[in-house]
């Protein structure tokens, strides 16, 4: 009986160490290397959703900063674990707008995440996706 009563209480005291619950928050810090100037910003657009990935005004969360050439950090905070995507664009000329040519080829440097480096067209969201369950640090490089 001894034993019932002390593996009852040890089982009670146990269970309140567990991991973090399911609603718990967490930090993304997004760093893009490889920036060419500190004219204008650097936009980072955070995306959840693959069905609206990398298309203008759906971003689950955004953010600009001023450009510094380099290295520019950005810390998405307080998200929920799941899959995301980063794009990153300069916006030298902060017309909140990655400008593209003709073509539609972008003129102004560029990145996603995982170093996804475009052929001929947006990369996919599952190319460009990553697991996130814990405070985390990303880096990428820009594209030109």
């Amino acid at each position: 009986m001894k034993w019932f009563v002390f593996l009852f209480f040890f089982g009670i005291l146990t269970s309140f160490d567990t991991p973090r619950s399911a609603d718990s928050k967490f930090d993304l810090q997004v760093s893009v290397s490889a920036v060419a100037s500190s004219k204008g910003w650097i936009e980072f657009a955070l995306y959840k959703n693959p069905d609206t990935f990398a298309k203008v005004g759906t971003t689950y969360r955004l953010a600009r900063t001023d450009a510094q050439k380099g290295l520019v950090t950005y810390t998405f905070k307080d998200l929920e674990a799941g899959k995301y995507a980063v794009v990153v664009y300069h916006d030298v000329n902060q017309n909140k707008i990655c400008d593209k040519n003709f073509f539609g080829v972008p003129t102004e440097a560029y990145a996603f995440s995982n170093n996804v480096r475009p052929n001929l067209s947006v990369p996919s969201f599952e190319d460009c996706c990553f697991k996130f369950q814990q405070d985390r640090n990303i880096s990428i490089k820009m594209v030109y």
